[in-house]
Order: structure tokens, then sequence, then C-alpha cells
């Protein structure tokens, strides 16, 4: 069912989504500053690319330790994200939502873009694992 879900999901309005996480990551590795919000993103827009039978949780919640991406300077980088990236990448989301809402057959891919537009907020310190993974955390 999550393969069916993907292909719906690519077809109607994730990959354009996927294409603009890509785009936000190009555009923050022109920097050097920049490569750590590059890799949020790529690991974001391969979600938004395909994003059922998978979610997204805290890193330190998967390794159980703290690293660079979950402490105090992820917190950092997120407020930078959002500033810069993640308002219009959440703005994007909200309209898909809105636009995939209008159907019933399009509410589940309506839920799937606002949580990626949660993600958008603040994707440093995150990572995308198999759902039945994420249950066992």
């Amino acid at each position: 069912m999550s393969l069916i879900g993907n292909v719906i999901w690519f077809l109607l309005g994730g990959f354009w989504m996927g294409v603009g996480w890509i785009l936000t990551g190009l555009l923050m590795a022109i920097s050097i500053i920049g490569i750590p919000w590059t890799k949020a993103s790529f690991v974001i827009a391969g979600f938004s690319f395909w994003p059922f039978g998978r979610t997204v949780v805290n890193r330190q919640d998967l390794t159980k330790r703290e690293d660079v991406g979950t402490g105090p300077l992820g917190l950092l980088g997120n407020i930078i994200w959002f500033l810069f990236c993640g308002w219009w990448l959440a703005l994007g989301h909200l309209i898909s939502a809105l636009l995939c809402a209008v159907t019933i057959i399009g509410i589940p891919f309506a839920v799937q873009h606002l949580k990626l537009a949660g993600i958008s907020l603040s994707p440093i310190g995150k990572e995308v694992v198999p759902k039945a993974m994420a249950k066992a955390l």
C-alpha cells in the first residue's frame, strides 16, 4: 500500500516539493557554513519524494546520544534555517496540503504535507526511518 501511496504522491505534488528541498540544499551548499543545512535538506528531500511507510524522528532518540545537530548548535541551526528557508518550504507544503484536501482521496496526501510543513521548520537533528523502526523507539 505504501508503494501505491508513494507513486500517487510523487505524481501529484511530491515531486515539486522534493525539488524545492533539493534546490534549498544546493543554495545552502554555496557556502561552507551551509553544509549542515545541505545534508538535512537532502535527507528531507528524499522523504518528501517518498513519504509513505517512513517517518521522521529526532536523531537523539535514535542514537541515544546528543550530537552537534541535536544539541544547542542544532537549535541555533534550526533558528537560522527557519529565518532563511524553513518558512517558505512550510508555506509550500501548506499550500499543497490545501490543494490536496479539496478531494476526499487527497486527504491522506494533505496530512503528509502538513507533517512535512512541520519538519520544514526545523530539519536539523532529524533522521528518516521506516515506521516499524520508529515504533521500536
